[in-house]
């Protein structure tokens, strides 16, 4: 296993939901939920075939981050693909309800989804599928009770199928530039649609159209985060501070922005006509350039657009 005990914590993309959870919480804090020494698995996998793991591939409890109580759930992407079932999802559910149930102090002031994940498990489709509801019910109340719910980004799952409206239901995102998020798969637009369409092999193309940069530029995602877990957590700081409310003029403004963005640039077929047309420097070299001279860059509303 990679030795992550540098002082930044090592590399998210590399790095097990375990170490992440712990890297991004300050020191000593973390308190695990349903651990995998209880054992909790799937009852369905077994069937299938496929070895179940302990904790049903995500890793969740409570700590604090920057001296603030928060929950967190992190997904092992590396156990069928960070994919919801019953168990797995069962999980977020019991965490977010926690978190919500409590009165006054006893509630976290926000709630961290590290989410890597590819979206439903078709071994259990059905649950994972009621499990990707309810999960988005329960941010809703949270939001409503005034946590802040954030997601964080950076694995190499990325956030697909339900895991991206799941991201879209947050309060707030970060997202690596290793992060994707797509409510459809390459694989799945491909198949449907065909390979003139989206071609899923072409991974330049996958990462210009569903990658990090491109969801931070449009909008898509608050903070965009370097590789270290350090960087998740300093993101992370200030991404729970003062949550947007989960108010209709909350709601009214996120419609605008996503009707301005298909006005503006609906037309577009790949993401380098879009930083074409809002006026971006080199609009090729967006996704090559390194994680500092990115940063430089405007976010599509300051490019002379207003998209967001």
């Amino acid at each position: 296993m990679t030795d992550h005990r540098d002082s930044d914590g090592g590399d998210w993309l590399e790095a097990s939901a375990r170490e992440r959870v712990t890297g991004l919480l300050d020191p000593g804090t973390f308190v695990e939920f349903i651990g995998p020494e209880q054992r909790v698995m799937s009852p369905h996998l077994a069937r299938f075939d496929l070895t179940g793991a302990f904790d049903d591939g995500v890793v969740l409890g409570r700590g604090r981050l920057a001296g603030k109580d928060v929950f967190a759930a992190a997904q092992e992407g590396r156990f069928l693909g960070g994919a919801f079932g019953e168990v797995h999802g069962a999980k977020f559910v019991g965490l977010l309800r926690t978190a919500t149930a409590g009165a006054g102090k006893g509630r976290p002031a926000a709630v961290l989804l590290l989410l890597d994940t590819g979206g439903v498990r078709l071994q259990e489709a059905n649950a994972g599928e009621l499990a990707i509801s309810e999960i988005i019910n329960c941010i809703i109340e949270a939001r409503l009770a005034g946590i802040a719910v954030v997601a964080l980004i950076g694995g190499r799952a990325g956030a697909f199928g339900g895991g991206s409206i799941i991201t879209a239901c947050c309060s707030r995102v970060g997202i690596s530039e290793h992060g994707r998020i797509s409510v459809s798969g390459p694989e799945v637009i491909e198949t449907n649609k065909g390979v003139e369409e989206f071609d899923s092999m072409d991974r330049a193309l996958v990462w210009r159209v569903t990658g990090g940069r491109t969801r931070y530029l449009m909008g898509g995602a608050d903070t965009y985060i370097k590789s270290r877990i350090g960087d998740f957590r300093e993101a992370a700081i200030p991404l729970i501070e003062n949550p947007p409310p989960f108010s209709i003029d909350t709601l009214e403004a996120e419609h605008r922005r996503l009707s301005d963005r298909v006005r503006v640039y609906g037309e577009c077929r790949d993401a380098p006509e879009i930083w074409t047309k809002a006026g971006l420097p080199e609009p090729d070299r967006v996704t090559e350039v390194s994680d500092d001279a990115f940063l430089l860059l405007p976010r599509l509303k300051e490019a002379g657009h207003d998209a967001r």
